[in-house]
């Protein structure tokens, strides 16, 4: 039977979950580069939401402060056979009950435009124009934080 747990902070078996999900969806799925895909911002402070499988990452989440009122949320990824489980649900809505305990106001997504329904739905906003980020055409969403 399927156990799903999802697990939340910055611990290091986090941030390699997590890795494990986005390297299987953004660079063998959707090819796009390596060298994108893993950058600075994987620290030991940072925060990640994953969730498991029984012990297998399946969905996951990155937590970035920008300053101490703006947070992004980034790197939201789901296994292709677990999606439309809501479990991007899960992990986003995860983040944004830290962001609403580490009192922030407002949450940022640079979403790519196949995702921005996807984030309309749990609240978010388009802002601005259109743009480029790793090649795909992408554009920012905003939600500010009750």
């Amino acid at each position: 039977m399927e156990k799903l747990e999802i697990k939340v902070g910055a611990f290091d078996y986090l941030r390699a979950s997590s890795c494990y999900v986005r390297m299987s969806v953004f660079v063998l799925e959707r090819d796009l580069s390596l060298e994108d895909e893993f950058d600075n911002n994987d620290r030991e402070t940072t925060i990640y939401s994953v969730i498991f499988s029984n012990k297998k990452p399946i969905s996951t989440a990155r937590f970035l402060p920008l300053d101490e009122d703006i947070v992004r949320i980034t790197r939201v990824a789901t296994l292709k056979e677990y999606r439309g489980k809501k479990l991007g649900t899960k992990v986003v809505r995860s983040l944004e009950n830290i962001a609403q305990q580490k009192n922030f106001k407002k949450i940022v997504i640079h979403s790519e435009m196949t995702a921005v329904t996807f984030y309309e739905t749990l609240g978010y906003v388009r802002s601005g124009d259109i743009y480029q980020e790793d090649g795909v055409a992408c554009v920012n969403l905003i939600k500010t934080i009750d």
